[in-house]
């Protein structure tokens, strides 16, 4: 008998011990169904307003709710109000249509992630984890009623010591009613484990869910950047497309490409405004222009406007807009790759070989940069004609303009590049100004496009020009030179001399001057005949007096080139 009642002790304790870790393992268990319902709840309260649309709301009503509707609806109206004659409206009207694609693909990336996220961590924190915890609490209520009718079972046991009949009836009620809720204990017990093991046995389906947000929200982006992809080269295209844009900081091939013209707007304009009203003015290109004046020009220029008569008046800020286009394109219109061969061609110590080295690095200009530079060639030839009025002679003409046409490559301000190259280009672009027909042999029709005319004069009174800009009839420039000019005009195309062909290599047979083997000279009809060389007109002294002249050329150029340079700083 005492070894029977041992046993049954140590059974009890064993099973003591067994509930025991039951009890610790559920604890554990709650402590981290906790954590996660949490966590979980306060994801999903900070997800909910990352998403745009009204949550619960059907497809169609989400998407009139987005801020990129609203903002769309708005672009294609604003582009509908300033039509298809404005840029603006054009790309406005086709970004707000780029825009509404965004939005419904947005709006269906709110779904999904509505139906695939937000929903189950919804469930997870608001259903399943607070069921769970709720048979926790029915299970210790269960407990309970389990030791109350235990209580009363051994209670009802003791008095059974009178062992009436009431009184065993009353203690085998006791007994059954101890048991059913010992039943109840234990089915809940089962469940409440039950659940719990399932719960953890599926947390890498909760923590999918993060890992669909994260794919939703790629291909959503996937998709956006497809989108977008596929419309920007038509926007792109049409921006392109689009002839009004600045001309002034424009690459010169751009523009041109723009604008379907051979010769650059602001240069045609301001060189037809001059031949008009500037071909006299003292100082031309020297004398600085008022800044408002300038600045407004440049602005009309830049828009392509036609309405220009207002700047005929003042040709030293027609001149000014010319140079500060020159200026600021982004590369000088002589090229920074030739920048070393026209320096070294100046540097030719010969007269007749170093204007045939210019005539060679001028041939290897880029077609759009050698007619451009030949049309305003032309006209600075053109403008030094009239040096005894205008001040402006090839030299004069050469130190304001052609730091604005050939510059080095070089970091630095433009009055420290203008100091630093101004020499050198006085060097290369005097000549090509003097022997301008030489270099360029053929006519220019300086209104190449026909968008500009000059006025026929109402009167012919001393050689002034009386009309009006709006009533009198507009015909090309040409028009106006008289027959005398146009006689001179034709003359100088019938250039007979061998310089005007490729000079190299030396023509064999000897022109007038020249030596069998030399190199042609340059024709003299666009320069004053030269003073008479000292006695013994050839030879060495010759080349020393030419020298004293240019000596003393530059030496009369120096205070010019001073004054350019301080306009430049």
């Amino acid at each position: 008998m005492p070894k029977m009642k041992k046993q049954f002790n140590r059974m009890k304790q064993l099973a003591n011990q067994t509930v025991g870790r039951q009890v610790a393992t559920h604890c554990v268990i709650e402590r981290r169904m906790e954590l996660v319902r949490v966590v979980s709840h306060n994801t999903h309260k900070r997800m909910v307003p990352c998403l745009q649309g009204h949550i619960g709301a059907d497809a169609e009503k989400r998407h009139k709710k987005l801020p990129l509707t609203s903002l769309s609806q708005a672009m294609v109206e604003g582009g509908n109000q300033l039509g298809e004659e404005s840029l603006i409206g054009k790309m406005m009207e086709v970004c707000g249509e780029a825009e509404n694609r965004l939005a419904s693909e947005l709006m269906q990336h709110e779904l999904q992630i509505e139906k695939d996220v937000l929903d189950p961590l919804s469930q997870l924190a608001e259903v399943d984890i607070p069921n769970i915890l709720k048979q926790r609490k029915q299970l210790a209520k269960l407990v309970l009623d389990y030791d109350s009718a235990r209580a009363r079972s051994a209670t009802k046991s003791i008095i059974s010591g009178t062992n009436t009949q009431a009184l065993t009836a009353k203690a085998d009620l006791l007994k059954e009613e101890m048991d059913e809720a010992m039943n109840k204990v234990e089915l809940c017990k089962d469940q409440l484990a039950a659940d719990m093991y399932s719960f953890f046995s599926k947390e890498g389906d909760y923590a999918r869910y993060f890992v669909t947000l994260l794919e939703a929200q790629a291909d959503y982006h996937r998709k956006s950047l497809t989108l977008l992809e596929s419309v920007l080269p038509t926007i792109q295209a049409q921006q392109d497309s689009w002839t009004e844009k600045p001309a002034f900081g424009t690459g010169l091939d751009e523009h041109l490409k723009r604008s379907g013209r051979e010769i650059a707007l602001p240069l045609e304009a301001c060189v037809m405004m001059l031949l008009e009203t500037g071909m006299k003015e003292e100082g031309l290109f020297r004398i600085a222009a008022g800044a408002s004046k300038l600045k407004k020009l440049k602005a009309a220029l830049d828009c392509s406007t036609s309405q220009l008569e207002e700047f005929y008046s003042d040709p030293h800020a027609v001149a000014g807009a010319l140079k500060s286009y020159l200026r600021e394109l982004p590369e000088p219109l002589m090229t920074h790759q030739l920048y070393d061969e026209w320096n070294q061609a100046s540097s030719v110590s010969d007269p007749d070989k170093r204007l045939q080295a210019l005539w060679v690095v001028c041939d290897k200009l880029p077609k759009n940069n050698k007619s451009n530079l030949r049309y305003l060639v032309k006209f600075l030839a053109k403008l030094a004609l009239d040096s005894e009025v205008n001040k402006m002679n090839p030299s004069n003409i050469a130190i304001v303009l052609g730091p604005n046409l050939l510059w080095a490559k070089t970091e630095g301000s433009l009055a420290e590049m203008a100091a630093a190259t101004s020499v050198h280009v006085v060097a290369i672009i005097e000549p090509i100004i003097q022997h301008a027909d030489w270099f360029f042999p053929e006519d220019v029709d300086f209104n190449v496009s026909g968008m500009f005319a000059m006025p026929v004069p109402a009167s012919n009174h001393n050689n002034h020009l009386d009309y009006d800009c709006g009533t009198i009839e507009r015909k090309r420039p040409g028009s106006m030179m008289g027959p005398e000019n146009d006689a001179t005009r034709k003359d100088k195309k019938q250039h007979t001399s061998p310089a005007f062909q490729p000079p190299l290599p030396p023509v064999e047979a000897p022109g007038p001057g020249h030596g069998a083997g030399q190199l042609p000279q340059p024709p003299t009809e666009p320069q004053p005949q030269p003073q008479a060389p000292p006695p013994g007109g050839s030879g060495p002294d010759a080349g020393q007096h030419s020298l004293a002249q240019g000596l003393a050329a530059l030496a009369a150029a120096q205070q010019l080139l001073a004054q350019h340079t301080e306009e430049l700083r």
